[in-house]
């Protein structure tokens, strides 16, 4: 008894010392860039590094904000983000509903499909996306930059969706049928909101797919719809990179994706914990 009481406290300490070296690990990079965005020009070319800047300043965003295109850049992000989820939502929540409810061959296949799309580098289908968007005029749109950025999303949307509704146990439709209600209707009226939260973590997922996607937008914009990314990448200046504007501008580039996180974080949760219990 005396051991097992001995083991417990050190593997709770031995747990608690991986999971703040996790925290660590993944947030001192991006402590460490928001921390250099305040610093002098002169700081962040000191070698060796230092972390916490001596003399604080916000020159560093003014300059960013003043920069040819970057207010532009960030609504070509917001509006490509925001089509591509929603398409991407539009497209997986009935083809993951048919491939659970109707369990076809068909079904099967298209399941097998996205799967195996998931495995296909963007750079493969980055040159044929570029050349059949030219042909319909959708390059250095947001719109046709949205239709590329769906095609990395909507595999792992269905999959996701698919997963979450096997979670929903049929009784409830069958209960939405015996009161009147259609497929559509029980989809519409019972389903999707018992699966909103996993609705919530899909979203979350395509629209991340698309906000820090950068291969295609390199590909299919030049200028009328380049992402912030992009116009990061180029802050560039006869000496080297500026990093005092690039890494303001990607610490305002972080801020939708965390207040979006924090907006969701209730339906994020439930979404998760969704299939932990099904019937």
């Amino acid at each position: 008894m005396t051991g097992l009481t001995v083991r417990r406290p050190a593997t709770r300490v031995l747990l608690w010392v991986l999971l703040v070296s996790t925290v660590v690990l993944y947030g001192f990079p991006f402590l460490y860039l928001l921390l250099t965005s305040f610093k002098t020009p002169f700081e962040t070319l000191a070698v060796p590094p230092r972390i916490l800047p001596t003399q604080w300043t916000t020159e560093n965003y003014s300059s960013a904000l003043e920069r040819t295109g970057v207010v532009a850049s960030f609504i070509n992000s917001i509006s490509t983000a925001a089509i591509s989820t929603l398409l991407a939502l539009a497209l997986a929540v009935p083809a993951a509903y048919g491939i659970t409810r109707f369990r076809t061959r068909t079904g099967r296949l298209v399941s097998m499909a996205a799967l195996v799309t998931r495995m296909v580098p963007p750079v493969a289908v980055g040159v044929p996306l570029m050349s059949m968007l030219a042909a319909v005029r959708l390059t250095d749109t947001p719109t046709g930059l949205a239709i590329a950025h769906t095609t990395i999303s909507l595999p792992l949307c269905i999959l996701l969706m698919a997963s979450f509704f096997e979670a929903v146990p049929f009784e409830l439709e069958e209960a939405a049928k015996v009161d009147g209600c259609g497929r559509l209707r029980a989809l519409w009226s019972v389903v999707i909101p018992v699966v909103s939260g996993g609705v919530a973590v899909t979203a979350i997922f395509a629209f991340l797919a698309s906000w820090n996607e950068f291969l295609f937008a390199i590909l299919l914009t030049s200028v009328r719809a380049q992402t912030t990314p992009i116009v990061i990448a180029n802050f560039q200046t006869q000496f080297g990179l500026d990093w005092g504007p690039m890494t303001a501008l990607a610490a305002l580039y972080s801020i939708p994706v965390i207040l979006l996180t924090l907006f969701l974080q209730r339906h994020i949760v439930a979404g998760l914990t969704l299939g932990a219990v099904k019937g």
